[in-house]
């Protein structure tokens, strides 16, 4: 199928938002996990796309059991059991663009420099190493070391990836010293997320969505860090001051926090801490990433406007696109036909296996 074949297809795809910002709350709700159903869960925060927190999540993980030890990261078992896999390091102390600098070591050397990072009292003469997005499951699909929330199990970003032909996944696990942080960023695809803290407890800021607009620079750029004192600087955030709709949050152990689709986020840690995280996508929320890479592809086409006449104009801006939001429109057009697919083989098999009964 052609890229103006898929574009036909898809424009029939209503792109509106779906969130629903209305309903403005000062604090974010707290539940336990063992007395909400899937249903209220859909209709209290799916459907308003609201965060919140479950409490009481992870108390029989594996990784709770074998990861830690007195409450705190068991340095020793890691190690034994996965020093020689290589994970992906940022740098909380150098800033790259508008992220972290990143680098590949083995696990045993990342637990090396976190103990003598601890034992030194954190200095800040040393470099701040945060171990982020690391494919755990990927690497080690046997390894059952927790279990997905009964509420974010409704995930097609991940049945998709867990193909054989795609080696990929948006399954992670996050590994760092007290004084690690993820700068201001909205998550992959503008998807949900959840992150759940085996140890440690976390800082969060989340911006109602279009909050972060008045976060830009004079230049467009997002805020790298809300913590910089830039961001004061009204010469270079002139709509700073404008800033009204953000919830700060502490995230302590066994809790996991649920993200919404475009809510803008900051995150410290402020001990060290061990999370496993997802990205995910599901039939609440594919509308806002539909719309997200609807509006991506429109700046790509505004950008390289000049090269419209040019054969393969359609193409390179879709080749530019999923180096920019890490979709195209054939990615997605795939994407949408697996799930797709797979619900009505479903529902064949249903329906054939119950008039045989």
């Amino acid at each position: 199928m052609s890229i103006l074949e898929i574009n036909q297809y898809l424009s029939n795809f209503h792109s509106e938002k779906i969130w629903e910002n209305n309903d403005d709350f000062n604090e974010i709700p707290k539940v336990n996990i063992n007395h909400v159903s899937y249903s209220l869960f859909l209709e209290t925060f799916l459907l308003k796309n609201k965060p919140c927190i479950l409490t009481n999540v992870g108390s029989k993980w594996r990784s709770k059991q074998e990861w830690l030890i007195h409450s705190n990261p068991n340095f020793d078992f890691l190690k034994n059991n996965y020093g020689e896999i290589d994970v992906p390091i940022t740098n909380c102390h150098d800033k790259y663009y508008n992220s972290q600098k990143k680098e590949t070591r083995k696990l045993k050397h990342f637990i090396d420099y976190w103990t003598e990072y601890k034992n030194k009292g954190y200095p800040e003469n040393m470099s701040c190493l945060y171990l982020k997005d690391w494919h755990f499951t990927r690497d080690f699909p046997s390894d059952d070391v927790y279990q997905i929330p009964h509420v974010f199990a409704s995930d097609w970003l991940n049945e998709y990836y867990s193909q054989s032909c795609k080696q990929d996944d948006y399954r992670f696990v996050y590994m760092g010293p007290s004084g690690t942080w993820t700068p201001f960023h909205a998550d992959v695809f503008t998807s949900y997320s959840w992150s759940v803290n085996i140890c440690g407890r976390k800082k969060w800021k989340l911006f109602y969505p279009g909050q972060e607009e008045f976060l830009r620079d004079n230049l467009g750029n997002l805020v790298y860090d809300l913590d910089s004192k830039e961001l004061k600087d009204e010469n270079k955030y002139p709509n700073y001051n404008k800033v009204a709709k953000y919830l700060e949050i502490i995230q302590n152990p066994q809790e996991a926090i649920f993200v919404p689709s475009g809510w803008h986020h900051q995150v410290w840690n402020l001990e060290d801490t061990i999370s496993i995280n997802h990205n995910w996508i599901n039939g609440f929320n594919i509308q806002q990433i539909w719309s997200s890479l609807c509006r991506t592809l429109s700046a790509v086409e505004s950008e390289i406007a000049d090269c419209k006449e040019m054969d393969g104009w359609a193409d390179q801006c879709q080749l530019i696109l999923n180096a920019t939001f890490g979709l195209d429109f054939p990615k997605f057009y795939d994407f949408l036909e697996f799930i797709a697919r797979r619900r009505i083989t479903h529902c064949i098999e249903k329906k054939t296996a119950s008039s045989e009964w």
